[in-house]
């Protein structure tokens, strides 16, 4: 504002300035005393900078309680956002993929094995039997449609879930044989494990079915086939490197 501006308002400075000291009394921050009367925070401050900000537990409540709400609305807004934009890139990158070729799911197959199945030791390189083990269903999924496209049949596997001795063994049996699509009864005996007090968990509640191991017989010459496809990723980003 110009100095004739100032002038002009000069007479209701002393109001303001009251209003400002009145607010101050009443528990209201500079920031807020600044909005209500529509003036600078720096003039506020002058006003009721030597004036204590004392507020009683009643209002203190409320302004914490006005406050946290309009926190909350604000998050509202930006989870929403968030959201969509999460689906929107979910969608487009599922469009991107379609549908796997046999080549495609050879290579996901092999790759998510060697990462969660597992795996030959150097005290015992010989044991090479073919075992995965996730509580993914879709990587559980993926596994079992790459030993299908390796000429193994699903319904020659060996299921197995296992799971906390604390929730529903039968129902996670039973969700699990919906996910790979095989009776229930074909499953083998259900690990549980035992509770430890001690441990906070998270993977409790409805959404928890515990893991299935998914084995695969006589399957040292599928393990040698993925070894091999292993090696040959590998041997192909190196070339590429290069």
């Amino acid at each position: 504002m110009t100095e004739d501006g100032e002038r002009a308002r000069a007479g209701g400075w002393d109001d303001l300035g009251a209003q400002a000291e009145a607010l101050r009394l009443q528990g209201c921050s500079v920031p807020e005393i600044a909005e209500r009367l529509g003036i600078s925070r720096s003039s506020a401050y002058r006003w009721v900078g030597h004036l204590p900000l004392v507020r009683d537990e009643a209002t203190e409540r409320a302004r914490r309680s006005a406050r946290s709400a309009a926190t909350a609305e604000r998050w509202v807004a930006r989870r929403a956002a968030r959201d969509a934009a999460r689906a929107e890139t979910v969608a487009a990158c599922a469009g991107f993929v379609k549908r796997l070729r046999y080549r495609d799911l050879v290579l996901v197959g092999a790759a998510i094995y060697w990462s969660e199945g597992t795996k030959a030791k150097p005290w015992r390189p010989n044991d090479c039997r073919v075992r995965f083990v996730n509580s993914d269903p879709v990587l559980v999924e993926l596994f079992v449609s790459f030993v299908e496209a390796l000429g193994v049949p699903r319904a020659t596997l060996r299921y197995r879930v296992s799971i906390h001795e604390t929730a529903d063994p039968a129902d996670a049996v039973r969700w699990w044989a919906a996910a790979v699509g095989v009776p229930p009864e074909d499953f083998k005996p259900t690990t549980l494990k035992r509770h430890n007090p001690t441990t906070r968990r998270r993977n409790t509640g409805e959404g928890y079915h515990g893991c299935l191991a998914v084995d695969v017989p006589r399957s040292s010459r599928m393990y040698w086939k993925i070894e091999g496809i292993m090696k040959g990723m590998a041997d192909g980003v190196a070339a590429m490197e290069r």
